[in-house]
């Protein structure tokens, strides 16, 4: 999807910090400028292009939100958004470990399908300038500001994008301290819905079996290969295909090993995944299978792209008699000091 593809409609903006004790409720939707419009676009933008969204359905006898957004009309706008972010607000209240933020609510189009975005903006603290006057002229001072809102380029901890025709929805969100433990209260206790693992969360839940099967099986003087061999193949997958198959990345890392894979498969199982195609989408969370990071226990710290160590080449290791192992770059042109 292109990110102009996206139509924001109306915007309005519920102040939730806590320490005051109420909501600052907004009685009227934003008048916003073309700017703005672009900042609110990109973070929606960000989202759906974000490996660790989560697709999700809502608990439907159990949903405030679902009911509220039930009988949405764009006449409503305002009074729904308000009850929403009354609802979040009591919640934000009752456990002070969920930081205060601006709640962004935002209704836009794609693909001509009508949509709303609750964008929990929770608050940065910054320095910044404030000019003053005395007697003397202006006084120039610094002061901290706490109540900024993330940028551009930062990733919200919480939102939530839901299709107001068929009231199906995706989600981001972090755990918070609830009650003594960690917990997705956003999912959980605001929108009272089920969710489904994120792309970013099943790859490393893949990459974590493998590598627990090897530690188990695999004598620790071998494991560095064995790893090594796991992410040049988990890498190739992705590069080749686009996603990588559970199974299939079992079978190719536990060649002739039938009970191993066996065993991978039980690790994941419990996730139901197994046979399913896992596809991310963004490069930062691929963006660890690029390179093969090797570290010796001399404390030399070695760096491959992932096309030179599958180069013979480029980079050779060496198993010496006395089980000592070598590692030898080839074909250099020239040597940088960084």
């Amino acid at each position: 999807m292109d990110k102009y593809d996206i139509g924001i409609k109306r915007i309005i903006v519920h102040i939730l910090e806590s320490s005051v004790g109420v909501p600052v409720l907004s009685e009227k939707e934003l008048d916003y400028g073309s700017e703005f419009g672009e900042f609110i676009r990109e973070h929606i933008y960000k989202i759906y292009t974000s490996d660790d969204i989560k697709r999700c359905s809502f608990y439907e006898n159990e949903s405030e939100i679902f009911e509220l957004l039930s009988g949405y009309e764009e006449e409503n706008f305002e009074e729904i958004s308000r009850r929403i972010a009354q609802k979040l607000y009591e919640i934000m209240n009752s456990n002070i470990e969920i930081p205060a933020a601006d709640l962004i609510i935002v209704e836009y189009t794609l693909n001509r399908a009508k949509y709303l975005a609750l964008l929990k903006m929770n608050y940065k603290s910054l320095y910044t300038h404030i000019t003053n006057y005395d007697e003397y002229g202006n006084v120039n001072d610094v002061i901290m500001h706490k109540a900024l809102l993330p940028g551009e380029s930062q990733k919200l901890s919480e939102a939530a994008l839901i299709n107001l025709e068929d009231l199906s929805l995706s989600i981001v969100e972090k755990k918070y301290d609830i009650n003594g433990q960690k917990e997705n209260y956003f999912s959980k206790r605001f929108l009272q819905c089920s969710s489904k693992l994120s792309q970013k969360t099943k790859l490393n839940i893949v990459a974590k079996a493998v590598e627990k099967v090897q530690e188990k099986h695999i004598e620790e003087n071998e494991q560095y290969e064995a790893k090594m061999k796991a992410k040049s193949i988990i890498h190739n997958d992705l590069q080749e295909q686009g996603a990588i198959t559970p199974a299939a990345i079992a079978e190719k890392v536990f060649e002739d090993q039938p009970e191993l894979q066996k065993e991978f498969v039980e690790q994941i199982e419990k996730y139901n995944i197994s046979e399913e195609e896992i596809a991310p989408q963004n490069d930062s969370t691929i963006r660890k299978y690029q390179k093969q990071c090797i570290t010796t226990d001399t404390g030399i710290e070695i760096k491959i792209p992932m096309e030179q160590y599958d180069n013979p080449d480029c980079i050779e290791f060496i198993t010496n008699q006395d089980g000592t192992v070598s590692v030898m770059i080839k074909n250099i042109g020239k040597l940088f000091s960084k």
